[in-house]
């Protein structure tokens, strides 16, 4: 067992954020939340001691730091952890924050496994099967690639180097609504393509997805749960029901990658597992992922976080044991428009079984919360002209900026 600590989550804003902060609750210790965000799930959860509204890291990341160190000092935390994008910006401003642990690596290492080219090439550096993967960082490029594949009737899956929730993907066949209508074999590359903002071309694997959420301590996975993806936001976008499976290669392949690299944190990754068995890695999260919701405060979530070495010791690998479902209400009921394979009644069966990951009987202010949460994305999406999506971590997410 942990003592009671004191502990800090950014990124307020994630259901993850709001999961963890339940969990450390249900641990007996006390929860913080700082958030750029004025509306943000946490700032209304009984499970919060108290919300502080900081900087925005993206925009103002200096004085985002100057804020986090401050609140430490001020609030006495034992732990920071960091649960979306911000974390490359506390990633590069660690020496500011002392007197606490940080669950951050350095930001080199977030960099390379955030980037979708470099992920790859690393994986594959490891000995580990891989996706052709190629770097396109000009419009000249992006036009002989395409017209390469499309010219030997090879199907790829384009995406930027550094995105998230796949809000720009172009999967073969399909328009998507991030990419302004750009389709498999069209010569005219997407807006913005340098060596600054590169795009990656990768091969099309056709298969099921395998999603995993892990904590890693020096390169020893001590927490993991491996989860499926057959609801989404779209055809590619992100997930939105959440089902525990038991996937020991899974596993496995996420023991050897940290144990190669030593890495150490919160990681994520996405799979594709084609008929045969292997696994192939489409890109890799190094922050808090949607397997979280997997867990229940029995399954010991927070000592993994907070003392990770004990169960280095031990040898475990906290799973989740419940058997909980989980799910997105609000985007899953849009997943009935379009269910998918397994047609309306597993999509029924599915909405059924399964838990809101946001509303709990005890602590129900976080649910009418994520209304004003879309409320203010949509105005955010008005005025720089992106999609709802994108507004959601405009002020947070990381690009390779310097």
């Amino acid at each position: 067992m942990t003592i009671d600590q004191n502990i800090l989550i950014t990124g307020g804003r994630a259901p993850v954020a709001l999961e963890l902060a339940r969990l450390f609750k249900a641990a007996g210790h006390r929860v913080f939340v700082a958030e750029s965000a004025e509306y943000h799930l946490c700032r209304v959860s009984s499970a919060v001691e108290a919300s502080f509204r900081v900087p925005s890291p993206r925009h103002q990341p200096q004085a985002y730091i100057q804020r986090l160190a401050g609140l430490t000092g001020e609030l006495n935390i034992n732990c920071l952890i960091p649960t979306c994008e911000e974390i490359f910006y506390i990633a590069a401003g660690l020496e500011h924050i002392t007197g606490c642990r940080v669950l951050a690596p350095c930001r080199e290492i977030l960099a390379r496994l955030h980037h979708k080219g470099d992920f790859i090439d690393w994986a594959r550096s490891l000995g580990l099967a891989v996706p052709e993967t190629t770097l396109i960082k000009s419009a000249a490029e992006w036009r002989r690639i395409a017209g390469i594949a499309a010219a030997d009737g090879e199907q790829r899956v384009y995406k930027p180097a550094f995105s998230r929730f796949a809000s720009k993907v172009i999967l073969p066949g399909k328009d998507n609504a991030g990419t302004r209508g750009y389709k498999q074999g069209q010569t005219a590359p997407p807006p913005g393509i340098s060596a600054a903002a590169p795009w990656v071309a990768q091969q099309y694997i056709r298969g099921t997805a395998v999603c995993t959420y892990s904590i890693v301590h020096e390169g020893s996975v001590v927490a993991h749960a491996a989860y499926d993806s057959r609801y989404r936001t779209g055809r590619s976008g992100a997930s939105v029901y959440f089902e525990h499976l038991d996937h020991p290669a899974a596993l496995e392949w996420v023991q050897r990658f940290a144990g190669a690299t030593g890495f150490s944190g919160q990681i994520g990754f996405d799979f594709i597992e084609p008929e045969g068995g292997i696994l192939y890695p489409i890109e890799c999260n190094p922050r808090a992922t949607s397997g979280i919701h997997l867990f229940t405060p029995e399954d010991g979530l927070t000592d993994a976080l907070l003392n990770p070495g004990m169960l280095v010791q031990t040898g475990e690998v906290l799973i989740p044991r419940s058997g909980r479902k989980a799910m997105l209400t609000l985007p899953m009921l849009g997943c009935g428009l379009k269910p998918g394979a397994g047609g309306w009644s597993n999509w029924r069966r599915a909405l059924r079984d399964a838990e809101d990951v946001v509303y709990r009987k005890n602590d129900p202010r976080p649910f009418r919360e994520q209304f004003r949460v879309v409320y203010a994305a949509q105005k955010t999406a008005w005025q720089h002209r992106i999609s709802i999506t994108e507004a959601l971590t405009e002020d947070i997410e990381w690009n390779g900026e310097a």
